[in-house]
């Protein structure tokens, strides 16, 4: 059955809207092209990520987002690891609101399930404006 779901991993954190947020992903999904089999979102500590990152990436940073894609063909299936401490950095020094920048990162995780890559700067810049393109839904 097709779901998004979300879960807190060594955070207290809980998302505000899930059913809202829920319907919001599965629009960007559908204007994709793509079918939903099931995404998880896990919303965690730094170091947390970091432990994640480390062991199935070997990076030693910190960072706001690992997605692991399960997909096959058109059906869109994955892991999104979110470092919620590392979001509310960038939202600070971004200049937007925690929301905004949790929902920028959210739908980041989607569009590389979708595909989307983002190593250079035109794939960059892409993703950016599908990002935006997609915010403006909400």
């Amino acid at each position: 059955m097709a779901s998004i779901q979300f879960f807190s991993e060594k955070t207290t954190f809980t998302l505000s809207a899930p059913r809202k947020t829920t319907n919001w992903l599965k629009k960007v999904i559908a204007a994709e092209e793509k079918q939903l089999n099931e995404i998880n979102f896990i919303f965690c500590s730094d170091n947390y990520l970091l432990r994640i990152n480390k062991e199935y990436l070997n990076h030693n940073t910190l960072t706001d987002i690992i997605t692991f894609d399960y997909s096959d063909k058109d059906s869109l299936s994955g892991d999104v690891f979110i470092s919620i401490p590392r979001v509310r950095e960038n939202a600070r020094g971004f200049g937007v609101s925690f929301d905004s920048e949790l929902h920028r990162v959210m739908v980041h995780g989607v569009l590389h399930l979708i595909g989307y890559k983002d190593k250079s700067a035109h794939q960059k810049s892409v993703m950016r404006r599908k990002e935006d393109a997609y915010l403006s839904l909400r």
